[in-house]
């Protein structure tokens, strides 16, 4: 099957990520991957993002597909903070954020499975967070919004409440910067106009 033509798959179980793409048009399938998101030994974040969302999208790839993944992290203190394991894990993470400035990095890869042609780039954002009182930060964990958002806060949610700035793209802290996505086709020799 030509590329050109080929389904759009979102290696992804995130209802942001695959907002974002139903809103600039694109119906991709949906297909949550799998993968160990454990860092490797002195890597930086920068590259840690972009390897996983690669990764992601290998492994859910079938022939005649492109996938699309993305991988998103918070970093602060030279800290990679990643999905909270716990309600007192979210709020160790909002607690050291408050008052603070830090990253949210997102890789995101593009997979032609025709010929196994992989792109990849990366978005960074800077965020400075309120200072936030330990009852703001009890409110919040309460909402269970942090659960499954790297960092413990989703800025197109409630969380919006506890930032005070963003220096940067703000799709890259949902998740999934758009603007990325006509280079990455565009590399692969495909040209994401033929989907909208």
């Amino acid at each position: 099957m030509d590329s050109r033509s080929a389904p759009l798959v979102l290696a992804s179980a995130s209802p942001r990520r695959l907002d974002l793409l139903t809103r600039i048009g694109l119906r991709p399938e949906v297909r949550p991957a799998h993968v160990d998101e454990t860092p490797q030994a002195g890597e930086p974040a920068e590259v840690y993002v972009e390897r996983l969302a690669g990764e992601k999208a290998r492994a859910v790839a079938r022939p005649g597909e492109v996938v699309l993944a993305a991988d998103t992290t918070v970093v602060v203190d030279g800290r990679l903070l990643g999905k909270p394991e716990s309600d007192e894990d979210a709020r160790a993470m909002l607690a050291a954020l408050s008052g603070r400035e830090h990253s949210v990095l997102t890789g995101v890869a593009l997979l032609a499975t025709d010929g196994d042609r992989l792109a990849s780039a990366l978005s960074s954002t800077r965020v400075r967070m309120r200072a936030l009182s330990p009852g703001w930060i009890s409110w919040y964990v309460a909402t269970g919004e942090p659960a499954d958002k790297a960092g413990g806060y989703a800025i197109q949610g409630l969380g919006a409440l506890l930032v005070a700035s963003i220096e940067g793209d703000y799709e890259t802290v949902v998740g999934l910067p758009l603007a990325l996505l006509p280079g990455l086709f565009e590399r692969l020799g495909l040209d994401l106009l033929d989907r909208l």
